[in-house]
């Protein structure tokens, strides 16, 4: 991405924001809603679903993006005390124009969330960050495809990349294999692409696959099971 192709900031339907990507031509998030979105999906049929008694629970996003879904994580953590190990896979950030603009730290309930949510896009990449007394982040900077992730480490995967019409190569078979090897036993993975082509994918790695309800604006998710 270059510096002057630009990302267009777009208010959502339940009047959230998202980012308008130029060179995909898709939306970071749904414009049916992207907080209403991003809950369905990755805190409720993810995070809310793995048992209370992991911790620290280990979590993996593929596309640090907006950093919504690392926020919303943060803001559940904290209601519950919970410590999260968050790791987000993002070699091409947003630039700070962009993340300035965007509203979620006015629309969310907790405390200082404007603070946190500048921290999460300020940590540099390779270095893990305490962005508080329980919550740590570490980004890195590489493609999905030349990633390599340590074994049997995450309990959650948020797989949140742009689609599979514009970036077919991050919904490969040997893709999902090797999160299937990185993750642990009954961990699980969410993704708002319930494609055919994509479940068969999951399912060659070694998943077990469900297709569930969808938010508004979309019929079904998937999520995998180790």
């Amino acid at each position: 991405m270059k510096e002057n192709e630009t990302r267009q900031v777009v208010n959502t339907g339940d009047g959230s924001d998202t980012v308008f990507h130029p060179l995909t031509g898709e939306h970071y998030h749904s414009t049916f809603g992207a907080v209403t979105e991003s809950m369905h999906i990755f805190i409720h049929h993810g995070y809310h679903d793995l048992p209370d008694g992991i911790d620290p629970l280990h979590i993996l996003e593929i596309g640090f993006g907006t950093g919504l879904n690392a926020l919303l994580t943060f803001v559940e953590a904290e209601k519950q005390h919970r410590s999260i190990v968050y790791e987000a896979l993002e070699p091409f950030p947003l630039p700070q124009k962009v993340i300035s603009h965007l509203n979620y730290p006015g629309i969310l309930t907790g405390e200082n969330l404007r603070d946190v949510f500048q921290h999460l896009h300020a940590c540099p990449s390779g270095t893990k960050e305490q962005i508080s007394p329980r919550f740590s982040l570490l980004k890195i900077a590489e493609k999905l495809e030349e990633a390599t992730f340590p074994l049997h480490r995450y309990h959650l995967v948020y797989f949140d990349a742009f689609s599979p019409n514009v970036q077919p190569e991050l919904w490969q078979p040997v893709v999902f294999q090797k999160i299937f090897a990185a993750m642990k036993e009954g961990g699980l993975l969410l993704t708002y692409c319930a494609k055919g082509t994509v479940s068969r994918g999951l399912k060659e790695a070694g998943f077990t696959v469900e297709k569930l309800p969808g938010p508004p604006g979309k019929r079904h998710i998937l999520r995998g099971q180790v």
